[in-house]
């Protein structure tokens, strides 16, 4: 590890002083992660200014008290964020990031998106709900309703329940190393509700918005119909390309973009092109539309910090109940910058004024009585034992025709066909096993790329998964022949 390096001189780091004050959080259980939690937060409110060097894992130990190999967790997974790098022979930096802002109020976002309906094997959206789950559930929302006083039946806030917005608001400040007041987050029925106040609020129809290439059909179907012009913008290892982009429109008003688990390729943005996209937002006075859409699930260490955490006031997060509960709910939720806050509230009255209560509280109480946490720890275990299974069964039996690639966050796994197919073999393969995945080519908008599977893994039994993947491996194969 980097950070044990002897060339690394700790005691007249500046950053001493306030890695000894670090503000390590109770309520985090894991130590490891505790120690991420903290020493993310001191990045992106500048205490840890980029280019500092940090202290070696044995000489953070030392200084906290907390065992060697703990700081070494907490520093790969700063390394997984792209909060820091590692220099060979020289030790471990915070990395460049964009500088804080004035703490004003919050910034950012909302989400949803999932098709209705039952779906066969390797549907996309379609989340495992727990019989325990939903008579929690009915339960919660029982009592809220008997026990409702005049004024819940009256004319709610527009922006939603407050008990659920800082149940969220506490949330994604332990999880997602974003701190926002609950003032600023606007509650929604899903990402498409969202998408269409912030294009009607802060767009002018005509207005160009770059769109991940491939990306997510719902979202560029949302926005166009709301007047906004999509431009395709190519994905690459790396995510978004900006410069791609700023040739292609370099008028654009937004960018909607998923970087932390871009869809459908699974690729998280790189720090270095997350900083460029901030700086043209603020450059150009843009905003971005930052999706969030399956954060919760991630297989290998903590969620990454989103655009939303580094501090810029251009960013309207998205984020969603669909996947970590059930899409049924209708609750997804966004946290606006102050700027444009009351854009997208008078947008929202103009449309349906404000939303139920009764669910949102209902949800909110089993957010704070640890329902939905413990329900996220069994549901990740779940996917991720699906997530093995299929990768397993098509890698063995679909010799060579078929290549998985594993991913280590999210609810569906890309499964590329092999080179030398021709175009129409995805469709051909996947109509002789019967399953219902997706095509990569059914995310695009221009006919360019590699052609593979998009299969859902999140919301079906150990056996139609297996059986499943058997006839996708077993279609592949007799193509071949």
């Amino acid at each position: 590890m980097p950070t044990t390096s002897q060339h690394q001189k700790t005691s007249t780091s500046p950053a001493t002083k306030h890695i000894t004050q670090l503000r390590l959080d109770s309520s985090i259980r894991n130590q490891a992660q505790r120690v991420h939690s903290a020493l993310r937060l001191a990045i992106i409110d500048g205490l840890l200014p980029s280019g500092t060097a940090l202290p070696s894992s044995r000489a953070l130990s030392h200084q906290i008290g907390i065992g060697r190999n703990t700081i070494v967790t907490a520093y790969e997974q700063l390394l997984s964020d792209g909060l820091v790098e590692a220099r060979h022979g020289s030790g471990t930096f915070v990395a460049a990031i964009p500088p804080p802002l004035a703490k004003t109020t919050a910034q950012f976002g909302i989400g949803a998106k999932v098709p209705p309906g039952p779906k066969k094997p390797f549907a996309l959206g379609q989340p495992r709900v727990e019989p325990a789950l939903l008579a929690r559930l009915a339960s919660a929302s029982r009592r809220r309703i008997s026990e409702a006083d005049p004024l819940d039946l009256g004319y709610g806030d527009p922006r939603g329940s407050l008990h659920l917005r800082r149940q969220i608001a506490a949330a994604l400040a332990v999880d997602r190393g974003l701190r926002c007041d609950p003032d600023c987050i606007v509650v929604v029925s899903g990402t498409q509700h969202g998408l269409r106040l912030c294009a009607d609020a802060l767009l002018t129809p005509g207005d160009k918005i770059w769109m991940e290439e491939p990306g997510y059909a719902a979202a560029r179907a949302t926005l166009a119909a709301a007047g906004a012009v999509p431009v395709p913008v190519v994905v690459d290892d790396e995510g978004l390309d900006i410069r791609a982009a700023r040739k292609r429109a370099p008028d654009a008003k937004a960018a909607y973009v998923t970087p932390s688990h871009q869809f459908p390729s699974g690729v998280t943005m790189s720090m270095r092109r997350r900083v460029e996209l901030l700086e043209w937002a603020d450059n150009a006075g843009a905003w971005v539309l930052e999706d969030d859409y399956d954060s919760e699930f991630r297989y290998t260490g903590r969620p990454l910090t989103p655009l939303a955490g580094l501090s810029t006031t251009r960013v309207i997060y998205l984020g969603t109940f669909a996947k970590t509960l059930f899409p049924a709910l209708r609750i997804g939720y966004m946290v606006v910058p102050a700027d444009a806050l009351g854009q997208i509230l008078s947008a929202r009255a103009a449309i349906d004024r404000f939303p139920p209560a009764f669910m949102q509280d209902a949800v909110a109480d089993l957010m704070s009585d640890g329902t939905v946490s413990a329900n996220l720890r069994r549901m990740r275990k779940h996917y991720c034992n699906a997530r093995n299974q299929i990768a397993k069964i098509i890698t063995e039996g679909a010799a060579g025709v078929l290549i998985p690639a594993v991913p280590a966050q999210g609810l569906h796994m890309i499964v590329r066909l092999a080179s030398g197919l021709d175009r129409d073999a995805g469709r051909a393969i996947r109509a002789a096993a019967g399953v219902d995945a997706m095509l990569m080519s059914e995310t695009r908008t221009e006919s360019t790329g590699t052609e593979g599977f998009i299969l859902g893994f999140s919301g079906f039994s150990p056996k139609l998964l297996s059986e499943a993947a058997i006839s996708l491996a077993q279609a592949a194969r007799r193509y071949v022949r």
